[in-house]
């Protein structure tokens, strides 16, 4: 997809930031659920080990949903709508979801290696981070 214009390492953060906001609620629910099933019975400030681990376990697989969902589907998050981006497999067309797993997953390490994986978009000629070189995705930015 050689005519696309990469999006910013700029957008990519302000989607991020977009996105935590239904991510937020998505979790309030997710919190909310595993209470119901626990009846009440758990104290929320000092869950047992086992309960916390369920729950952050729940928390992780609702974020991944999200954003392999999103992407899969139609290319985009919330966050990424209003700023304008989508990500594409680097042929052009939609990201399957097998790929937009191995991106959100890999976006992780890039997270975790200090953002380094994110900051080499500032390097790549074509603007991918390692994530998007790996899972052969680009982010680009939708034109009006």
């Amino acid at each position: 997809m050689p005519s696309a214009t990469p999006a910013s390492l700029w957008l990519r953060a302000a989607a991020v930031v977009y996105d935590l906001f239904p991510l937020i609620g998505l979790w309030m629910l997710t919190a909310a659920l595993a209470m119901l099933i626990a009846h009440g019975d758990v104290d929320a400030a000092h869950p047992p080990a086992t309960w916390r681990a369920l729950l952050q376990m729940a928390l992780f697989a609702v974020t991944a949903t999200y954003f392999v969902a999103s992407w899969s589907r139609g290319g985009q998050t919330i966050g990424m709508r209003a700023w304008r981006t989508r990500v594409v497999s680097t042929e052009g067309r939609a990201l399957p979801w097998p790929r937009a797993l191995l991106r959100f997953s890999l976006a992780l390490v890039s997270l975790l290696a200090f953002g380094l994986g994110f900051a080499w978009c500032l390097f790549d000629r074509r603007g991918r981070a390692w994530h998007d070189i790996i899972a052969r995705s680009e982010l680009v930015r939708i034109e009006r």
